[in-house]
């Protein structure tokens, strides 16, 4: 399959159980935007600000890519683009759970946060298994 359709960027290709359905591209802009909240409500320290930092870049990261994704020029270049996607989603997942750890953060927020970046990973990486050459 070189083509890609409209149908390809929605999770309805993705056959997972339990995974709530809809418009990638508007759920990672949105996973996105509650990164952003939740980083503003880190402590305003040291370890807020680098952690904040870090999971700020790979948590929005998700969204951009994903949107990239969309203008690919080709399969591979798709598939590249999953990639990146997928690393940050993984990557804000371990963000989460330093502060999960740390207990500096919401506990509630920052557990709602990490299920909804490891769901996008499982999505992801099904995706990307499906075009991977």
């Amino acid at each position: 399959m070189n083509e890609f359709t409209q149908e390809d960027w929605s999770l309805n290709i993705v056959e997972e159980p339990g995974v709530p359905y809809g418009d990638l591209k508007e759920r990672t802009k949105q996973f996105a935007l509650n990164i952003v909240k939740y980083v503003q409500s880190l402590p305003s320290n040291t370890v807020g600000y680098r952690i904040g930092d870090q999971l700020l870049k790979s948590g929005t990261s998700v969204g951009a890519n994903t949107r990239a994704s969309f203008r690919a020029r080709s399969r591979k270049e798709y598939v590249a683009k999953l990639g990146i996607v997928i690393e940050e989603a993984d990557e804000s997942i371990f963000w989460l759970e330093i502060l999960e750890s740390s207990g500096i953060a919401n506990l509630e927020e920052t557990k709602k946060l990490k299920q909804e970046a490891e769901e996008l990973t499982r999505i992801f990486v099904s995706i990307y298994r499906k075009y991977k050459v």
